[in-house]
């Protein structure tokens, strides 16, 4: 997650969802820390927030239906990137407010673009 903030709690991010057994383990999402990340967000207006739509400490359906909801946030554009075979979570993430979903080959390929792109529009 980022969202260009000084503000935002440190966190050890853990980058895999496998076991070392090889079974798939399901995410174990913070509350807190989301709450911290839209606090920052209202603190700090970013102008564009990107999130790991495979994020292991935060819900990112759940954090992109809470920063459209609110009214201080829903302004700030939100772009997620997924792996490609993950079709269902780039649905998911469409419906819940996302304004721009890329696969991550795509998202790395044109992000040095899409920032300028943001930036320039602001």
């Amino acid at each position: 997650m980022l969202i260009g903030s000084n503000s935002l709690p440190k966190v050890q991010v853990q980058s895999s969802r496998f076991c070392s057994e090889g079974k798939s383990t399901q995410p174990r999402y913070w509350p807190a820390y989301a709450e911290a990340l839209l606090d920052a967000a209202r603190s700090d207006q970013p102008s564009l927030i990107i999130c790991d739509l495979h994020g292991q400490r935060i819900d990112p359906i759940e954090l992109a239906k809470q920063l459209k909801a609110d009214e201080q946030l829903r302004s700030i554009p939100l772009l997620g990137f997924f792996s490609h075979v993950q079709i269902e979570l780039q649905r998911q993430a469409e419906e819940a407010g996302f304004d721009r979903v890329l696969p991550r080959s795509v998202f790395t390929r044109s992000l040095s673009q899409l920032l300028m792109e943001e930036f320039q529009s602001r």
